[in-house]
């Protein structure tokens, strides 16, 4: 009689021995092992639970890069208050941005033990509970510690928050909902100007809307990560059979925890160090984001010096970025047509080197918009000009961030998550620390020479997604670190 007649079932015989097995020629499998059920499957979830999930993750991570700029106009009335210079307030941006740069190197590994939500509540609640310190400051001394410490805190969704939404979309579903999330913590700064009240204020909006974002997170957004939903399976199992044999891969995982954080630690700086296609495209984002991050100081300078903006109307002259960015992530539909297309040509299965194609236009549109922004920032011209302008620089920058993001993912698959850590690491330290030289540099250049200095630079960058989309696919084979 087998185990399943005689009324007590062994999964270790149920489908025979393993010498039976062996002897029929099928495969071993452990009956022990759980995996994972369509209705466990974070992919098999409504359409409309997963797109609530990748809004309320998109619209958490706007609001910590949000933070990050709020700091911008927040700084005359910070340093009235604290009694300090103008230079030592700007510090309150480049230690945030310095702490989203450097929490990526833990959260990343902590993931993968814990979960994504874990993470996710866990770092939220902190980014709530240390904005207070920000928020009623009694010093400078403590508001700038604590600006790098809720920037450290809310880093999870640069980190994680893209492993969220390919855990629920597959490969050809992905496209939209990882565009709409690559925009927010991109948008995230250019809307930080238009909240600008009195300074103190200004934070206690942000605790607010932290407050709210948190809610959503707890109620709306479930665990994705499968290797954490199979270990959670597996122990309800344990629980519910009373037979402890039962296990998920994770539970059995290979190396402790600080030897993933240490590895996470290095081999971004490794990647920069040893492969330039990386080295190289990375360099690209950072100038880009140091830029977008040196338009905080720049655009007073531009807009109340020469055109007699108000505080509260230069915050509005940020528009202009903001609408680039809407309208290149309308032009999405059109990208998936294109990548299909190439998909087509290559039997199915499109190289990463396609993913450019997005980049060489953003590639072109950035120089164009900020030599354009350049030569419009005379008194004589009209205000609405360099606003104008900003708008094919705005929809540049979605350009190149979305397309380098998905090839260095496709690119460098086996190490996505290094070579995603050393991109945010190199992109937060020129964020950081270019505001802490745009007024110098606006005061020795003037508006248009500093501006088209930097308009020089991104031209001197523009040929790489060309060049890499012609070539990569040779660097691939050549490189230690990508999929051939």
């Amino acid at each position: 009689m087998s185990a399943r007649t005689s009324g007590t079932f062994d999964p270790a015989t149920e489908h025979g021995t393993k010498e039976e097995l062996q002897a029929q020629s099928l495969p071993i499998v452990d009956p022990y092992l759980v995996t994972l059920e369509t209705e466990d499957n974070p992919q098999c979830m409504s359409l409309l639970r997963r797109w609530i999930a990748v809004l309320v993750i998109s619209s958490a991570s706007l609001c910590v890069t949000c933070a990050s700029s709020i700091a911008a106009f927040t700084e005359d009335g910070s340093a009235q208050a604290f009694h300090v210079s103008h230079e030592v307030t700007v510090l309150g941006i480049s230690l945030f941005v310095s702490g989203l740069g450097a929490g990526p190197l833990l959260v990343g590994p902590l993931s993968e033990v814990y979960g994504r939500n874990i993470v996710y509540r866990v770092s939220y609640l902190l980014f709530f509970i240390f904005t207070f310190p920000v928020a009623f400051a009694p010093n400078i001394g403590v508001f700038l510690f604590f600006r790098l410490i809720t920037g450290f805190c809310g880093s999870a969704f640069l980190s994680v928050a893209g492993g969220s939404v390919s855990d629920m979309f597959d490969n050809d579903t992905v496209a939209n909902p990882m565009a709409v999330y690559t925009m927010s913590p991109f948008i995230g700064p250019v809307a930080g100007p238009f909240i600008h009240l009195y300074w103190r204020w200004t934070y206690w909006v942000e605790i607010c809307w932290i407050f709210v974002e948190g809610i959503m997170l707890l109620m709306l957004v479930p665990e994705t990560y499968a290797p954490v939903i199979l270990k959670s399976k597996a122990s309800r199992l344990r629980k519910s059979t009373g037979d402890p044999n039962y296990y998920a891969p994770l539970d059995r995982r290979e190396g402790s925890l600080a030897h993933a954080v240490l590895v996470s630690c290095y081999r971004p700086f490794q990647l920069l160090l040893f492969d330039r296609m990386a080295l190289l495209l990375d360099t690209w984002n950072a100038l880009l984001l140091g830029i977008l991050y040196l338009a905080f100081q720049a655009y007073p300078i531009i807009f109340e010096t020469n055109h007699g903006f108000t505080v509260q109307s230069t915050g509005l002259s940020f528009l202009g970025i903001g609408i680039g960015m809407i309208a290149a992530i309308c032009t999405q539909p059109y990208w998936n047509k294109v990548f299909a297309r190439e998909a087509v040509k290559f039997g199915g299965i499109a190289p990463p080197e396609t993913r450019l194609i997005m980049g060489k236009v953003g590639a072109v549109l950035v120089p164009v918009g900020l030599f354009w922004l350049a030569f419009t920032t005379y008194p004589h011209v009209h205000w609405i000009a360099p606003i104008i302008a900003s708008v094919p620089f705005g929809s540049g920058i979605y350009f190149c961030f979305t397309s380098t993001f998905t090839y260095l993912v496709t690119a460098y698959r086996p190490i996505a998550a290094s070579a995603m850590a050393s991109n945010s690491a190199l992109r937060s330290a020129f964020a950081a620390a270019f505001p802490l030289f745009a007024g110098a540099m606006y005061d020795r250049l003037g508006t248009v020479g500093a501006t088209a200095l930097l308009a020089g630079l991104t031209t001197v960058m523009a040929p790489l997604p060309f060049i890499f989309h012609r070539i990569g696919a040779r660097l691939r084979q050549e490189s230690q670190f990508a999929a051939k």
